[in-house]
């Protein structure tokens, strides 16, 4: 299949040399979408109701959050019309919301070449300048929406080759390793039939993921559950693979002796899962991802970059720095932090994603950008994405808890999960830890984590002395160092994992329970 893999990379080429074109005039890049991306606005409804003319300035234009826009995708949802942008909505894709459980993006025909173009550009790079593929095949999973027979919901992609066009689908489907059905399967039949899928894909070459901890549940599941595995599959693997499922540790690398790239998260949260699985598979390339949204492709890994670029001919990019000013993307400084603000091509008009970035060093003009983490207001250890806004609500759902202190927050040990806090409760913990799991699976994202065994069950721990081991670990933070005692607050939703020692303490002094 080497020539087939050629002739791809040749097809690709093109795009790829205009984008690092681009990547050498960024400014220009930016000015060009943004003109089509304003051309979007003053033809839309949305645009019309904020008064958008012609002679309207950018930064006239307001900067929104979902939970500006819901009323007016929900319209367009309902009446199936087009009000965010004159161009129509091919689909609506599902991912977590804030206050509510979840929140639709609108796909136009656009917006889907702007994920085609960035898996171009990402593909041809990989072809050209990294791994000598010989074989083609792919596991590649975005986010797999299970379940949804079930739902009266709109169903969103039925299979993560949806994001691309149909040149692309139709080229890559003889290569992809995929499980039928995704969309009518609950979460343990998928986990099982990907499972056998990756087994008799001996010639498996690339898996692309999002999470790491995505592929070590299945590998934990392959190991626990080898001897049925290795019965079903009786006739489809070799009998030397199906002998390598019998050794006490499982050779990964023997088992898909073709591996050659690993691409996912491996910064902020994901890093030391990303190191696990270098760990398993050290003649692979565990590459990391770029930034990639249900809302828009942000940033592509690009090998000779030594980082990754945004996509500067697709996206229009504004960051806000720590003094609260909105900088262009060429206007960043290298070691800065900045949240980013996107405007795209399928009706988000300088949208606050939640994402934040550091500016690692620039290649060709045009800025490298490392994730590092989102939001305040958001944690994330998995894709879970939870936001402060649907935390409270959860909590809040609950009743007359009688507590005065209460946080959620994430933590790695021994595996991720998350552990409420309170100084003490009316309820008991068991029934706190049962309607609140019910609260937090109303969002998909925290539903499809924990289905997968991603997220294990919450942990609640009680006790009158939690707020002050918590206050305390803050107040010694050395980024806490400038703030006074008084002036200490603490979080609902914590965004960043709770230390092992300080949960070894909190479980020592609390009242507490698993789920």
């Amino acid at each position: 299949m080497r020539w087939t893999i050629d002739l791809f990379g040749k097809l690709l080429a093109p795009a790829s040399r205009r984008f690092k074109a681009d990547l050498q005039q960024p400014q220009l890049a930016q000015e060009r979408v943004q003109r089509q991306i304003f051309k979007s606005l003053l033809a839309s409804e949305y645009g019309k109701s904020l008064g958008i003319s012609e002679t309207t300035a950018w930064d006239e234009i307001p900067i929104v959050e979902y939970t500006d826009l819901a009323p007016w995708i929900d319209r367009q949802r309902a009446a199936k019309i087009n009000l965010l942008s004159p161009e129509p909505v091919i689909f609506y894709e599902r991912t977590s919301g804030s206050s509510s459980a979840a929140k639709w993006i609108p796909y136009t025909k656009s917006l889907r070449q702007s994920f085609s173009a960035m898996f171009g550009i990402w593909a041809h790079d990989l072809i050209t300048n990294g791994c000598k593929f010989t074989t083609g095949r792919v596991y590649f999973c975005v986010s797999p929406q299970l379940g949804q027979s079930a739902s009266n919901e709109t169903p969103g992609l039925a299979d993560d080759s949806e994001y691309l066009d149909g040149w692309l689908r139709w080229f890559l489907r003889p290569f992809l390793v995929s499980v039928p059905g995704v969309n009518r399967l609950s979460a343990a039949e998928f986990k099982h039939q990907l499972c056998s899928a990756l087994l008799v894909a001996e010639n498996l070459e690339i898996i692309s993921i999002w999470s790491p901890s995505f592929l070590t549940v299945h590998l934990d599941y392959i190991a626990t559950h080898r001897d049925r595995l290795r019965t079903e599959l009786a006739g489809k693997i070799s009998a030397d693979r199906s002998q390598l499922l019998t050794e006490p540790e499982i050779p990964w690398m023997q088992l898909w002796p073709q591996l050659k790239l690993i691409s996912c998260w491996d910064n902020a949260n994901a890093a030391d899962r990303a190191d696990y699985l270098r760990s398993l598979f050290p003649q692979v390339l565990v590459q990391g991802k770029g930034l990639l949204a249900t809302e828009a492709p942000m940033t592509i890994p690009l090998i000779a970059a030594r980082g990754c670029v945004p996509i500067v001919d697709r996206v229009l990019f504004e960051f806000i720095d720590s003094t609260h000013q909105i900088r262009k993307l060429t206007e960043l400084e290298i070691g800065k932090i900045y949240t980013i603000i996107i405007s795209q091509l399928g009706g988000l008009y300088r949208y606050k994603i939640g994402d934040r970035v550091r500016v690692t060093h620039y290649y060709l003009n045009t800025p490298c950008l490392e994730f590092v983490g989102r939001d305040r207001s958001i944690s994330d250890l998995v894709g879970e994405k939870l936001q402060s806004e649907f935390v409270g609500d959860a909590i809040a759902s609950l009743g007359d808890l009688g507590a005065n202190f209460q946080s959620l927050v994430p933590a790695r040990q021994p595996q991720e999960h998350y552990v409420l806090l309170l100084d003490r409760t009316n309820l008991e913990i068991t029934e706190i830890i049962d309607r609140l799991e019910a609260a937090l699976t109303r969002s998909p994202q925290y539903h499809h984590a924990r289905s997968l065994g991603q997220l294990t069950p919450l942990e609640v721990l009680v006790s009158p002395h939690i707020p002050e081991i918590a206050l305390l670990a803050r107040q010694n933070d050395p980024q806490q160092a400038h703030v006074r005692w008084g002036d200490i607050k603490h979080q609902l939703l914590a965004n960043k994992p709770i230390g092992d020692d300080l949960l070894a303490r909190l479980r020592l002094v609390g009242i507490g329970d698993r789920g």
